[in-house]
């Protein structure tokens, strides 16, 4: 009886030996190499106002992939991500930072390809791969100093459109409007600046059929048939 059950069990491991080279055999995999890019639309809205870490999103590709003549992933694969952390929104004008995780791709067969992905080309994106719209109170201030600026050119190139009517007069009314302008400026300046310091930073919002680059960091191998 011993003997029947060692035959047995030697005809099973021959038979799965065999399967699982016929198996390996007839299964072909085309890879997708490191670097490339994938550009994706999401397939509804991502926020740091209303998303919290662990929701899930999708989008889809718009980029047709292929090696030689042979297409890889097709436009419309499904590409299947999470938040992995969302910073809000804070005082002194503090952004929010939104950060993604692309998970995996689904191929044609259904089969389910794990991603390791960075963010390639957004809006604005961190050092660190978060995505925001603005950083702080000294970017507030930066883009006060330049709103004042423009203030007082405009200013005084109005003071300036008087030689039109009035030949000579703008050497009157430019530097009158320009210190005027000048004056304006500052006054915004120092006056929106302490708004910022009470104001809460900027949260970002990717609409459903926005675009973004991702690119892939480590190569994947699609089954293809």
């Amino acid at each position: 009886m011993k003997k029947y059950i060692i035959l047995f069990m030697a005809i099973l491991f021959t038979a799965s030996i065999t399967l699982a080279g016929t198996f390996k055999a007839d299964a072909r995999t085309k890879r997708v190499a490191a670097g490339t890019i994938f550009q994706l639309e999401f397939a509804q809205p991502v926020s740091t106002f209303s998303g919290v870490e662990g929701d899930y999103f999708t989008a889809i590709l718009k980029n047709e992939l292929r090696a030689d003549s042979t297409i890889i992933l097709p436009k419309g694969s499904v590409v299947r991500g999470s938040i992995s952390n969302v910073n809000i929104a804070k005082r002194f004008s503090r952004g929010a930072k939104l950060y993604l995780d692309f998970d995996h791709v689904v191929t044609p067969n259904g089969r389910q390809i794990p991603l390791d992905m960075a963010i390639a080309k957004f809006d604005k994106i961190y050092y660190d791969g978060g995505l925001y719209k603005n950083l702080g109170y000294g970017e507030a201030l930066q883009n006060n100093f330049e709103k004042a600026k423009e203030i007082t050119i405009n200013s005084t190139n109005y003071g300036l459109k008087v030689k039109e009517s009035a030949p000579g007069l703008q050497y009157i009314t430019a530097p009158l409007c320009a210190v005027g302008g000048f004056l304006g400026g500052v006054g915004y300046y120092i006056g929106d600046g302490i708004a910022d310091m009470f104001r809460k930073g900027q949260d970002v919002y990717i609409n459903q059929g926005d675009s973004i680059e991702v690119k892939l960091i480590n190569p994947i191998d699609v089954p293809v048939y």
